[in-house]
Formats: C-alpha cells, sequence, structure tokens
C-alpha cells in the first residue's frame, strides 16, 4: 500500500487562505490521499491551427513538408517503442506499434493528399480536418471500443501537428518536483513517459475506471480521481490540490483547516502504510491458528510485481477481457499466450486464476457482439457469449493451456448458471486440450477449473456444481447486483446495493458450506474481499480465499492477525441472525471496533 505524502512548507500553507476552496466530484479510480501543487497539463495544438489558401504550385511544398513531419514523428514513437519494451512490457508496446501502423499507412495519407490537393489549404488545416471527422464518426459510436480509438487518432495527428508547427512539447517526463497532474486527457503515450516518481495524484476530466490512466494508476499506485469535466478549466497551475482517491474528491485551495486535517490524514496514511509494510512476508493467519490465502486481482500483466510487493500469495482474479478492449490491438493466441506467460512468469510458480473472457453489458467487442440489448447486463454476456462462440472461445484456451508449462495455472469461468454451462465449458477445454496435443503444443496437466459464483442459481446449485469444479471463487459484485435486482450503474438505486444485505450473506455462506462439503476451496474475488470492514465476518463465514486489489492486502492482513476465528464465527452466526442490512452493519462496526485498534 504506497499512500504519496506531499510535505509543505509554512509559506505555502499560508498563502492558500488567500484563494477560494473548490471542491470536485468525480470517479475513483485509485485509491490514496495525495496533497501538492498542480501541474496544469493541457496542449492546445488544435486550437492554434492556422488556416489559410495555398497557390497550386506550393501544394507540393506543403505535401513534402507533411511527409517530414510523420519521419520525424515515426522517429519519436520508435523511441517510445523501444522504451515501452524496456520499462512496461510487450501490452504498452503494442499501444505504440499501433501508432507507427497509422503513421504508416498509406491509404490515411492518399486520403491527406487528396483533400490537400482539393482544397488548396495548408497541411496543418488539412490534417487537423481529416482527424476531426475521424474522432466525430468514432465518438459518435455506440461501441466503447471504437470510441476508445479517438485517443490513438488524437495522439497521432497531435504528434505530426507539433512537427508542422514547431511546436516543443513539454514531457511528463522532465518532471522534477512532485506535483499533482490535472489534465483533460492523458493519452497512451503521456503515461508511458510521465516521470512517476513525482507524480504523485492525478485529476483528469476525462476517463472512467477502466480506462488506460485509470489502470496505471492503480498499477502504480497513484491516487486518481477521472471524469470531473471541469478540472483543467477551474484549476490553474500552481494551485494547492488535494486529492482524495478513496471517496472519488478534489479540494483546490484547501481552506487552512481541510488541509491541516488531510496532512494529519496523510501522516496516519504513511505510518500505517511503513508498519503493514513489516507483515509482507507473515501469513494471514488468525492468533489461533487459522490460515488462510490472500492473493490479487490485476487487470494488465504490470500489475503482478506489484502484487508480490504486497504480500500476495498468487493472482485471484486476472481479468483477461482487458486483452480483448485495448483499442487497435487483436487479442490473437499467440498475444495472448505471450500476457498469460509474463503473468506466471512473473508470480515465480505461485498460483495465478485467470478468467476467461467477460465481456457484455458495459464491455463490448466489436464485430462479435450486439449493442443494442435492452437488458446487457442480464444478457448475451461472459460464458454465454463465449459458448455462442466456441472457436474464439478455444482461441483463449488454447493460449491458456499453452501458457501454463510457465507457471502454476488455474481456469475460472464467468457468470456460471447451472451445471449445464460449466459442463459445456469443460467440454470446449477439453477440445481445445486435443488440438494442442495434435500439434505436439505441451500444456500442463491437472489444471484445476473452477467456477465463479455471482449469480443466485449457482449458488442454490452450489452443491451440483461443486462435482465439477475444482474450486468456487465468489464474484460479490455480480452477486449483489443479481441478488438484489440492483443496477450497480444506476446512481438513482447505488444505495440499495448492498453486500450485507441477509439475502447476499446466506447466498455466500451457502457457497462456502457446500464448497467444504465437496472438499473444494472456496474465494471470493468480489469488492467484499477487500473490505477490511468485512474481513472479520467473512473469516466468520469459512472463507478460504480473499482476493482484492493488491493495495488493501496488508491492511486485510493485519486485521485477520489480530482477531481469533472463534470470535470471527460468532460473528459471522449473529450476522446471519439479523433482518437487515443495516443490522449487520452495526453488528460488525461495534465489533471490530472493540477488537480493531
Amino acid at each position: 500500500m504506497v499512500l504519496p505524502l506531499y510535505l509543505f512548507d509554512s509559506l505555502l500553507a499560508f498563502a492558500v487562505c488567500f484563494n477560494i476552496m473548490k471542491e470536485f466530484k468525480g470517479i475513483s479510480a485509485s485509491s490514496g490521499v495525495a496533497i501538492g501543487k498542480a501541474f496544469l497539463y493541457v496542449d492546445d495544438v488544435f486550437s492554434q491551427i492556422p488556416r489559410y489558401s495555398v497557390p497550386k504550385d506550393e501544394i507540393e511544398l506543403e505535401w513534402a513538408r507533411f511527409l517530414e513531419a510523420v519521419l520525424s514523428a515515426e522517429a519519436e514513437v520508435l523511441e517510445l517503442l523501444e522504451r515501452a519494451n524496456r520499462e512496461m512490457g510487450e501490452e504498452q508496446a503494442k499501444i505504440f506499434e499501433s501508432h507507427l501502423m497509422m503513421l504508416r499507412d498509406e491509404d490515411l495519407k492518399d486520403q491527406i493528399q487528396t483533400k490537400l490537393n482539393n482544397s488548396n489549404q495548408n497541411i496543418e488545416w488539412v490534417l487537423y480536418d481529416i482527424s476531426r471527422e475521424l474522432t466525430q464518426k468514432l465518438s459518435k459510436s455506440s461501441d466503447p471500443n471504437l470510441q476508445e480509438r479517438v485517443s490513438d487518432i488524437f495522439d497521432v495527428s497531435r504528434r505530426v501537428l507539433h512537427k508542422l508547427l514547431f511546436i516543443k512539447k513539454v514531457s511528463l517526463a522532465d518532471l522534477h518536483e512532485e506535483v499533482i497532474l490535472v489534465a483533460h486527457n492523458l493519452l497512451p503515450s503521456d503515461t508511458l513517459v510521465m516521470n512517476k516518481r513525482f507524480v504523485k495524484g492525478i485529476a483528469m476530466d476525462m476517463g472512467g475506471p477502466t480506462s488506460h490512466t485509470a489502470i496505471l494508476a492503480r498499477a502504480f499506485e497513484i491516487p486518481a480521481v477521472l471524469g470531473l469535466s471541469t478540472a483543467t478549466v477551474e484549476i490553474k497551475d500552481g494551485d494547492l490540490v488535494i486529492v482524495d482517491g478513496n471517496a472519488g474528491h478534489i479540494i483546490c485551495n484547501p481552506s487552512p483547516e481541510v488541509l491541516e486535517r488531510y496532512q494529519r490524514m496523510a501522516v496516519q496514511i504513511k505510518k500505517m502504510a511503513d508498519s503493514l509494510k513489516t507483515l509482507k512476508d507473515l501469513p494471514a493467519e488468525t492468533p489461533d491458528g487459522y490460515r488462510v490465502v490472500l492473493k490479487a486481482n490485476i487487470e494488465i500483466p504490470e500489475e503482478a510485481p506489484l502484487a508480490l510487493q504486497n504480500g500476495a500469495e498468487g493472482i485471484g482474479l486476472y481479468r483477461s477481457e482487458f486483452l480483448f478492449l485495448t483499442p487497435g490491438q487483436s487479442a490473437d493466441e499467440e498475444r495472448q499466450y505471450r500476457a498469460y506467460k509474463q503473468v506466471l512468469e512473473t508470480m515465480r510458480n505461485k498460483p495465478v486464476t485467470i478468467r476467461t473472457l467477460d465481456v457484455g453489458g458495459d464491455k463490448i467487442i466489436p464485430d462479435l457482439q450486439v449493442t443494442d440489448e435492452k437488458n446487457p447486463l442480464l444478457g448475451w454476456r461472459a460464458i454465454r457469449f463465449c459458448l455462442a462462440h466456441q472457436e474464439f472461445f478455444k482461441t483463449q484456451l488454447r493460449a491458456l493451456l499453452r501458457s501454463s508449462v510457465h507457471g502454476n495455472l488455474k481456469i475460472m469461468f464467468p457468470m456460471i448458471s447451472g451445471i449445464e454451462e460449466l459442463e459445456r465449458a469443460l467440454v470446449v477445454l477439453d477440445e481445445a486440450k486435443a488440438e494442442l496435443t495434435i500439434k505436439g503444443q505441451a500444456f500442463a496437466e491437472n489444471i484445476e477449473v473452477g467456477a465463479m459464483i455471482e449469480i443466485p442459481s449457482a449458488a442454490m446449485t452450489a452443491d451440483i456444481l461443486a462435482k465439477k469444479a475444482a474450486f468456487f471463487s465468489v464474484g460479490t459484485n455480480d452477486l449483489v447486483q443479481y441478488s438484489l435486482a440492483v443496477d450497480r450503474g444506476n446512481e438513482r438505486i447505488a444505495y440499495l446495493a448492498q453486500p450485507f444485505h441477509p439475502a447476499v450473506l446466506r447466498f455466500i455462506k451457502r457457497t462456502i458450506d457446500e464448497a467444504h462439503k465437496a472438499g473444494i476451496p472456496a474465494a471470493m474475488c468480489g469488492e467484499l474481499a477487500g473490505n477490511p470492514h468485512a474481513t472479520a465476518l467473512l473469516l466468520g463465514l469459512g472463507l478460504d480465499e480473499f482476493s482484492m486489489s493488491s493495495a488493501s492486502i496488508p491492511l486485510v492482513k493485519k486485521i485477520i492477525r489480530s482477531v481469533s476465528r472463534a470470535d470471527c464465527q460468532q460473528l459471522a452466526d449473529a450476522a446471519l441472525g439479523c433482518t437487515s442490512y443495516l443490522e449487520v452493519e452495526n453488528l460488525v462496526t461495534q465489533w471490530m471496533h472493540y477488537r480493531i485498534s
């Protein structure tokens, strides 16, 4: 758990008294608290585009200027590509490979040259106009993956325009003091070159919890709040800014009282983080000898080293769909194989559970999924989608199987509603094994295959599923959504999404009990597993494995090592007897207050 602390001198604290405090509410993308001076990173090259007519006899000169600018931009991207391969790994490097492809796209060059010849306008304006047309079309698409391509087009065209206009861009690699980065949007190249040592927090107008910036902020434990809309308009360079990544708040020019409160909070968080580091190599075991396993949830391979740093005993959930949702890249078998291999090798034979593709709902793969479902969260997603596209599914399964020789792989199927789906998925897995055997490609024998329990029907038939699954993993995010009929993305009814609801607790308890009767472990990889307020209750319910954001592991481990299993069981029994989630919350709060210092 790395939660930054920025030290201020008295003059800076005094100066904020003369500014008006502003607060912004956004989306919490990466937890933690950071305080520092705002570094306003606004690239306004598109507002500086000149427009003028060019005589016909100078058109060739304009075209030559464009080709020269493209070559210069290519050299920059090649340098970024080499840096990505060195520092970030193959997946990030693929982003810049796609940028090179765009710069070298002859069809796009023909389109630009045709417009240049027909319009007799300067090349800067022609390039800007074409990139604007492309981004407008993609922005209107209902497909979020196509919308994400806007960033790539923006990035590439911006780079060429910088060359044409002789604009020297301020690089985030050149930061030399600790700052809060305030930006409208951060492009892939921005986040790659960013000097992460000095970026202590991020506040961004655009973006959401699954955006490129959010994923990297979590990977590098930089507190981040996104989706702020107007931060770059209302925050000035040098303003004092607080990033509260836990609550999704940004406070600009805080009052002395607010500043002091957050400074105290930052000191406390820093002390706690330092003390928790001493637990890294200690087991997650209660004082009376009950041992559980703590694992990490990851979304990109680059998060795996951080999981080890925080004491993870493995990866309990690798969300493989992020390979499929990266703009401009296809998740073919080789690319998947390399990503899975990277994680398995990084984890040094610790178990790695990779969830097969879970798309649908708000995660759409273009050209493969319908985008007009009336109830996408109840529709064609996860295992349902994969079983409907078995060749597509087998491509992923082959990549997983091939990677298994590089570590300790476990495979997990999402959104299983009953035994029929689990059995059909296992048949496809066997077919993938047979195909590899024919090709003479090696894979590990006896790979454990489990099922996610995130639908009420799965929890109620856990005794049946346990006959075919090697383990269960409770996905509480969807289990809460489906148990309580609450769309977790709908802010009007978000208050109803209560994981302490008696129905949810009973589903969890039944799943754990049936797993144990069948002699298989019961894990949890939903948000509840990383909630320290729920740790003792889950211990009492009998959970074997907790999987969470790696930054949450140290605190959860501290709680486990501070409570007895016997007391936790009494807490769980009392909670199961409650009649409402409010009763459960009050019970757990009081219990924790008296036992956890």
